[in-house]
């Protein structure tokens, strides 16, 4: 039986990547890389059919401390409708088991710093066509100048030698998507303070408070004057318990920036749990002022902390410090 022209089409479509004359490695491909590294203590999963998603990411996960197979993450991360997994499914997984998943800078600089970190990279390729797209993860642990290669453990082989040509264009048409896995704590290599902070944000909600101090607390130590860290930190501070370094630190983002409503109202929160019910009034009723001078969307969230607070009645209120210089901010 003779086979139709269209048939001929599609197979010679998905066979070019693979068939096409290649074109001369530059050396310019990776000029920022002089030594080579491997990270040979990787663990190594064999992805089943259509399944590359969760293996990559169990790689990745147990190299951070989290023993899971990739059976575990299939029903969190596989599509059968796409025979795959989505990037948003991988992050969400990988949140859920307590850890903070960090996009890398779309570059093979900040893969290779990571890889000198000590932490492979999980990536996104496209081993097909722009047009006819054949999506693939799989997991970066090294790099060899000399010969011109990356290493990766990649579908069912452990150590998946890729040239260097090949393994850039098969990323950059996925456009160059890379993450890492982050402990609680852990800053990635080349780490931007609005990349991270919100790779905390999004992960926070499943984080322990302990965990989340030490997140913000990396940040902090990172950016000092950073007011996002430290509103985060002190709000992990709070979730924890430890009132008195909460109540500091909002105060010192509060000193930093005097229309901060949200760190007037979440410090009238800490001091309402402290029993101070003078002080938390004064200090929500300051924040529900520039609340409705310029943040509408804090107006009610603060006036649900007033309507919140009891009445100071005697010894109710078990704290004595004032507040008036609150009130002339």
């Amino acid at each position: 039986m003779g086979v139709s022209p269209r048939a001929l089409i599609a197979a010679a479509a998905l066979s070019l990547a693979a068939c096409a004359a290649r074109p001369p490695v530059l050396p310019s491909l990776m000029p920022q890389v002089t030594a080579p590294v491997e990270l040979r203590d990787t663990p190594f999963f064999p992805q089943a059919e259509y399944q590359c998603g969760p293996a990559a990411l169990a790689t990745v996960l147990n190299t951070a401390g989290v023993e899971i197979e990739p059976d575990g993450l299939v029903s969190q991360v596989y599509v059968p409708a796409k025979r795959g997994s989505l990037q948003i499914e991988l992050l969400a997984a990988t949140r859920r088991a307590e850890r903070i998943p960090y996009r890398i800078e779309p570059a093979l600089a900040a893969l290779r710093a990571e890889l000198d970190a000590g932490r492979p990279v999980l990536i996104l390729q496209n081993l097909g066509l722009d047009f006819m797209p054949v999506w693939h993860y799989a997991v970066v642990v090294g790099i060899d100048p000399a010969g011109d290669q990356l290493i990766l453990r990649s579908g069912v082989e452990r150590r998946r030698l890729s040239r260097a040509a090949d393994f850039l264009r098969s990323w950059e048409m996925a456009a160059n998507w890379g993450m890492v896995v982050l402990r609680p704590g852990e800053m990635p290599t080349r780490a931007t303070q609005k990349r991270l902070l919100a790779a905390i944000a999004l992960s926070e909600p499943m984080l322990s408070p302990e965990a989340r101090q030490r997140a913000y607390r990396a940040a902090l130590d990172r950016w000092p004057a950073s007011i996002n860290a430290r509103f985060g930190y002190a709000h992990a501070l709070h979730a924890a318990g430890e009132l008195a370094a909460a109540e500091s630190n909002y105060r010192a983002v509060i000193n930093q920036h005097p229309r901060h409503a949200a760190a007037f109202n979440n410090l009238a929160e800490v001091l309402k749990d402290r029993g101070c019910y003078t002080q938390a009034g004064i200090v929500a009723g300051r924040a529900l002022v520039i609340a409705t001078e310029d943040q509408p969307a804090l107006v009610e969230p603060i006036s649900e902390t007033l309507r919140g607070l009891p009445a100071p009645s005697g010894g109710a209120d078990r704290c004595k410090q004032a507040e008036q210089s609150f009130q002339s901010r």
